[in-house]
């Protein structure tokens, strides 16, 4: 297995473990990965992996969000609308100005 084979595995790893109703931040799961790994992953290279994920249904990267609470535009599955939706349908509470309410719904019990 190649070495970003590895790392897109374990990245698939952790987000797979994020619970419905929960989201993650890309630069928490670049984080987690450098701390418990001694990974250097960058979030953007979280945002290629999980774009590059082909099972949305194991692996439920429409929990994975920017660290402000803004949703990606570039959401493989169906667009940014689509991200909004499936995170509602779990309960995820939004601001007023339309990102996910961190106090609320961040994620921070980490693991594989």
């Amino acid at each position: 297995m190649n070495s970003r084979r590895g790392v897109f595995a374990d990245i698939y790893s952790l987000v797979g473990n994020v619970p419905k109703g929960r989201v993650i931040t890309y630069g928490l799961v670049a984080d987690f990965l450098e701390q418990s790994k001694g990974l250097k992953v960058s979030p953007r290279l979280v945002g290629f992996a999980l774009h590059k994920n082909k099972d949305n249904k194991k692996i439920p990267c429409h929990r994975v969000v920017f660290k402000d609470g803004s949703l990606s535009s570039k959401f493989a599955f169906g667009g940014i609308e689509a991200q909004r939706r499936k995170l509602k349908e779990e309960g995820i509470a939004f601001t007023s100005g339309g990102r996910v309410n961190l106090k609320k719904c961040l994620w921070k019990d980490l693991k594989f």
